[in-house]
């Protein structure tokens, strides 16, 4: 099941029982397989975005990626991956789509920071 033991024991005390534990762990599932499949859908999309990312060496407020790839793997309700641009790569988690069509991603190491990525600088403004 999805959810760790201290979860499952408020849930159920909330009034959940087992079954609908089950059932919502598997809607959570569904939900986070979903959302990386359209994470790797906007990345193969456009050959180049930009983002909200602090770039030392970028003169953009939104610097400009070239993508290569994007491979994000989930396991129950965690999200990982790799998004690999023209120069560099950055592995990820935790992604969201969001409302205006931009996508939200945690980069780890070297960045360690949450940011945006778009297909124009517009929706980043």
């Amino acid at each position: 099941m999805h959810f760790d033991q201290r979860t499952q024991r408020a849930l159920r005390d909330a009034g959940l029982e087992t079954d609908d534990l089950r059932a919502a762990s598997v809607a959570v599932v569904e939900a986070v397989r979903r959302d990386a499949t359209a994470l790797e859908d906007f990345f193969d999309d456009h050959d180049t975005v930009y983002s909200d990312m602090d770039m030392a060496h970028s003169r953009s407020d939104y610097p400009e990626h070239a993508v290569d790839y994007a491979d994000i793997t989930t396991h129950g309700g965690e999200m990982r991956g790799w998004l690999r641009f023209d120069t560099w790569g950055v592995y990820v988690e935790d992604g969201r789509i969001l409302d205006d069509g931009s996508v939200e991603l945690t980069l780890g190491p070297t960045i360690n920071d949450r940011v945006r990525f778009a297909a124009d600088r517009e929706t980043l403004r």
